[in-house]
């Protein structure tokens, strides 16, 4: 006899199948007002959250295309959020995907 589970709960946490895990792909966000913050992207219910999250604090003498090839550049201020972020969809400008290890 087989028996089949999409999830299962062990100590208040869900867990599901390695096949069906969709891993949240790494972008650099920029919002509303001017603020960017990069981090694992999972959209739902009208939000963007963001998980191993960073903000852009400030960048000098390079582009924003530079920003987004080298994140260690000294020219670039990254702080990490020890929390995750969460956005409301309306807010987003747009987003550049970007390596999963990126500002980490």
């Amino acid at each position: 006899m087989e028996s089949q589970l999409d999830t299962i709960t062990v100590n208040g946490i869900e867990y599901v199948k390695a096949d069906q895990y969709k891993k949240p792909s790494r972008a650099v966000v920029i919002v509303d007002r001017g603020w960017i913050f990069a981090g694992d992207v999972t959209r739902e219910n009208g939000r963007i959250k963001l998980t191993r999250a960073v903000h852009v604090v400030k960048w000098s003498f390079i582009g924003f295309d530079r920003v987004i090839k080298d994140p260690k550049s000294p020219e670039l201020t990254l702080k990490p959020i020890p929390n995750s972020v969460d956005i409301p969809e309306g807010a987003e400008v747009f987003c550049v995907p970007v390596p999963d290890d990126w500002g980490i």
